[in-house]
């Protein structure tokens, strides 16, 4: 198992992003193009809750079929934080937390922590997932209307 994690600050409030965490929406914006995520059941206003099980088709860069890729969220709240256990026939293992602390400021200081086995291409996964996250900031940051500052 290998750790993948990257940190940021946020032109915004704690609230506003945690607010926004919760629409599949930015899981859609934030991940395009490395990846996207089509809910399998179609509901694309799904709810975020601790003790459910997503399940999404999942493309990697957009074109390249990866089959469903499966979310039980274990915790979803504002002050506990968000982590889940996800998994894919390609990713055993990708288990995600995201922390987020309110700054003095007023920003939002935002980590993503990933661990990740996917047997021999645990490396090649890791790999991908570094870009992919680094990306996922930058369009938070866009999104939120600000330059940002990375940590990390």
């Amino acid at each position: 198992m290998k750790r993948v994690s990257k940190t940021s600050v946020f032109p915004a409030g704690k609230s506003e992003v945690f607010s926004r965490l919760q629409k599949l929406k930015t899981l859609q914006y934030v991940a395009y193009p490395y990846a996207t995520f089509a809910p399998v059941d179609g509901d694309n206003d799904m709810k975020w809750e601790a003790g459910r099980t997503l399940a999404f088709r999942f493309r990697l860069f957009g074109l390249i079929p990866f089959g469903i890729h499966e979310i039980k969220v274990i915790r979803f709240g504002l002050e506990e934080g968000i982590f889940t256990l996800e998994r894919n026939r390609h990713v055993p293992v990708w288990n995600h937390e995201i922390i987020l602390e309110e700054l003095p400021d007023g920003n939002c200081r935002y980590t993503d922590i990933v661990d990740i086995d996917a047997g021999r291409k645990t490396f090649f996964v890791c790999l991908w997932a570094k870009l992919f996250y680094a990306h996922r900031q930058r369009k938070w940051v866009r999104m939120l209307g600000g330059a940002g500052e990375n940590r990390r």
